[in-house]
């Protein structure tokens, strides 16, 4: 795993903490989209029903994206609940690379974004930080589940 991997999962474990508490009992997961080495968008969960991380950090982008790697604390969620698919939205924007913190123990989830990212020919990165991502997250997953 590459300092510069953990350097951005640092940055993105800081962006999701700007989700609480209005994240409620969501994870405050954290996304930043890099070009050549720069932060270009971010986003944090908001309010349930609200966009997540990655839909936010795509809105802000706003242009092309497949020259982007992405940085998230959680797995990208792979179904349609109170919200689109983030997965299926990182597919869609042409995003080139997504690295991620940890899987998402949601049952629904739990390994499927991962699997849709990779089907779709993206490159993606497992455990970035895992130990600090999950020491942020637990008290919500556990929650959640």
């Amino acid at each position: 795993m590459s300092t510069v991997a953990e350097h951005f999962m640092q940055l993105a474990l800081a962006e999701g903490r700007k989700a609480v508490p209005l994240c409620e009992d969501n994870p405050p997961v954290g996304c930043l989209l890099v070009r050549n080495g720069a932060v270009v968008a971010s986003g944090h969960t908001n309010v349930p029903g609200a966009p997540h991380a990655e839909a936010m950090a795509l809105q802000l982008l706003g242009g092309d994206a497949t020259d982007v790697t992405v940085y998230v604390t959680l797995e990208p969620c792979s179904f349609h609940g109170r919200t689109p698919s983030c997965a299926k939205a990182l597919i869609k924007a042409g995003i080139s690379k997504v690295c991620v913190g940890m899987l998402d123990p949601d049952p629904r989830n739990n390994g499927r974004g991962i699997a849709m990212l990779r089907a779709a020919g993206i490159e993606v990165e497992v455990g970035v930080l895992a130990p600090q991502v999950n020491a942020a997250l637990q008290h919500y997953l556990g929650r959640a589940l």
